[in-house]
């Protein structure tokens, strides 16, 4: 197999564990805390992490781990209103496409805090996608539920975390650098949960469970085939994988949840991933004149 080919299926089954650590999350947090769960989960995924990573880490000036985790501060707040969003939804498949909104929000955020001028694909999908959204959650009438607004704090978050990483942390090892935010993450999360949360006298063994397949499969194993696949994949191919994500995650929260999916909110779905398609498009169609001139 060409190792193209390969990468495009390590990206694949990484959107596939991303979906699925939708579900486990949400099933994990019926028996825990939901930022208590966030914590325990990111820190113990940095500490499988360490070992890979600890020369790195010991190698890295002092200015660069505070970057580092100054921006994993950014990432531990996005983790804390995404699993609040979750805590507060019926289902999951909503809350990933608007989650997905987050790709058109860092161009507007680099506008507004960097003055760097969005390109003309933005414009046209933008329209676009908040066509998209306002059926996804016209269910609510003319105003967001707790769980929406939440999801949408989350997007505005992890765009806001996909501006600073790029711009701070460019020149720290990519396993250095996940380690160091995944531990913040678990850390600020931890400490809110201490701080806000009551953890139960015990807790069903099946939730242990869905806690360990939360660590293990949807962070340490996808972190793994995404970091392979977007070395072998080409960037056009990996952008597009990489949509499918909440693709996924609707279908899924459709079988185990039930989720009621009304007109509407099928064809807000399919405005939002019109979306994204058309502002990665150029991109797309640029790649594939360039290769098969």
């Amino acid at each position: 197999m060409l190792p193209e080919r390969r990468g495009d299926l390590f990206l694949l089954a990484a959107t596939l564990l991303a979906s699925a650590g939708w579900l486990f999350s949400k099933e994990a947090i019926q028996g825990l805390p939901a930022a208590g769960f966030v914590g325990w989960r990111f820190l113990l995924a940095a500490l499988l992490l360490l070992p890979f990573c600890w020369r790195q880490l010991r190698e890295l000036p002092l200015v660069n781990l505070l970057r580092a985790a100054a921006v994993g501060c950014v990432m531990g707040l996005n983790l804390l209103f995404w699993i609040q969003a979750v805590s507060h939804s019926e289902g999951i498949g909503e809350g990933a496409f608007i989650m997905s909104l987050s790709m058109l929000m860092v161009p507007l955020l680099a506008w507004l805090l960097f003055r760097e001028r969005p390109g003309r694909p933005f414009w046209t999908a933008l329209p676009i996608a908040m066509a998209g959204l306002f059926l996804l959650t016209m269910g609510s009438g003319l105003s967001l539920s707790l769980g929406q607004l939440l999801f949408l704090l989350a997007s505005l978050s992890m765009a806001l975390y996909f501006n600073l990483n790029s711009r701070f942390a460019r020149r720290i090892p990519p396993v250095a650098l996940t380690c160091i935010q995944l531990a913040v993450t678990g850390l600020m999360n931890l400490v809110y949960s201490g701080l806000f949360e009551q953890w139960p006298a015990q807790i069903p063994p099946q939730t242990w469970g869905w806690f360990a397949a939360s660590v293990l499969l949807a962070t340490s194993l996808r972190f793994a085939f995404q970091t392979s696949g977007q070395k072998l994949s080409n960037l056009a191919n990996a952008a597009v994988i990489m949509m499918l994500e909440p693709v996924w995650t609707i279908l899924l929260s459709v079988f185990w949840y039930h989720e009621p999916m009304p007109p509407q909110k099928i064809a807000g779905c399919l405005l939002i991933l019109l979306a994204l398609l058309s502002y990665r498009g150029r991109n797309l169609l640029a790649w594939y004149r360039t290769r098969w001139k």
